[in-house]
Parts: structure tokens; C-alpha cells; sequence
């Protein structure tokens, strides 16, 4: 049996988003069962990573409904530096952390932790540049491989992505569904 099966987890995209923090995840997240939607700005669009890979968007972030996800993701590269300037999608990451679902955030993913207002104490882990801006935030920076802090993941780089996909998956098949 799955693990995860009958969850529905978002996970955000942008231009220049980190590749294998993207779909490396989803894969690991439709392998354990999951049901996996790319949400951006808007949608259908194709959206191009960092090293070339292409995603086409399922669903624009306006258009998604908290109700029907169990879960965000949100790869870094430099996709969330332009993910926090769509005020749609840093509300659905707010709206989220206040409901009590999953969000999960890797590399400089935690940006939009920050625009969300959501780091303040809060052990938080990110790419080592943005340390500073997790701390600036009232975060508690920490530089761990994975950190679970209530209902947020946050994971540092490409290496941990199995790791953070692992964190996701067991937070995921404890929980009880859409809050």
C-alpha cells in the first residue's frame, strides 16, 4: 500500500525554479502515492528550471482552492524570489500555515515562508544565503538537513531532497487529510 495515496499536495512553480528540487520531489511524492499538482501564477503555462527542464503549470495559484490540497511545496532556484512578488500564491502559503497544513520549503524555498510572515520563532533551515533573512524575520535559523517545526519542512539544498521528500511523506501519512 501507498503511503500517501489520496493526498493531494501542490507544489509551486515559477521561472527558474530548481529542477531536481521540483521534480525530483514529485516524483518521490507520486511514487509514495500521492496525487501532484503544479500550480504557478498562472495556467496552463510552461515554465522553464534552472537547468532547462520545462513544467507546464495544472493550475494557476488563483484558482486553487486550500480546501482541495493537503499540502504546499516550495522548491527553490530563483523561483521564489519571483513567487513572493504574486500576492496569490504567498496568501495560499499564509492561508495554509493558519490552517494547519503541510508546507514544505527547500533552498531559498523559505522566502515565501517569509513573505507569508510565517518564520518568526520557528526553527527554520534554507540555503545559507538566506540565513540571514530567516533570522532578519524573527526565524531560528538552524543548518540541519531537514527541520520539521509543527506543520513546516524546510530543507537546505539538492542534496537533501530525499531526505525532505522523505520528511513530507511521513508528516503526510500520519496526518488525517485536508484540514
Amino acid at each position: 500500500m501507498t503511503p500517501i495515496k489520496d493526498k493531494r499536495i501542490a507544489i509551486f512553480i515559477e521561472e527558474l525554479f530548481d529542477d531536481e528540487e521540483a521534480l525530483g520531489t514529485s516524483d518521490r511524492l507520486l511514487n509514495a502515492g500521492a496525487a501532484v499538482v503544479f500550480v504557478g501564477p498562472t495556467a496552463p503555462h510552461n515554465y522553464t528550471g534552472l537547468n532547462g527542464r520545462v513544467v507546464t503549470t495544472d493550475q494557476s495559484a488563483g484558482k486553487t482552492k486550500l480546501a482541495d490540497i493537503d499540502a504546499i511545496v516550495i522548491p527553490g532556484g530563483f523561483a521564489p524570489g519571483k513567487m513572493r512578488m504574486r500576492h496569490v500564491m504567498v496568501d495560499l502559503v499564509r492561508d495554509a500555515i493558519e490552517a494547519k497544513k503541510l508546507v514544505a520549503a527547500i533552498c531559498h524555498g523559505p522566502q515565501m515562508l517569509i513573505s507569508a510572515n510565517a518564520v518568526r520563532d520557528r526553527m527554520i533551515t534554507c540555503w545559507p544565503s538566506i540565513a540571514i533573512d530567516v533570522k532578519n524575520a524573527g526565524g531560528l535559523y538552524m543548518d540541519r538537513q531537514v527541520i520539521e517545526d509543527h506543520n513546516i519542512i524546510t530543507s537546505r539544498k539538492i542534496d537533501d531532497v530525499e531526505a525532505f521528500s522523505n520528511a513530507i511523506i511521513k508528516t503526510l501519512a500520519t496526518s488525517s487529510g485536508p484540514q
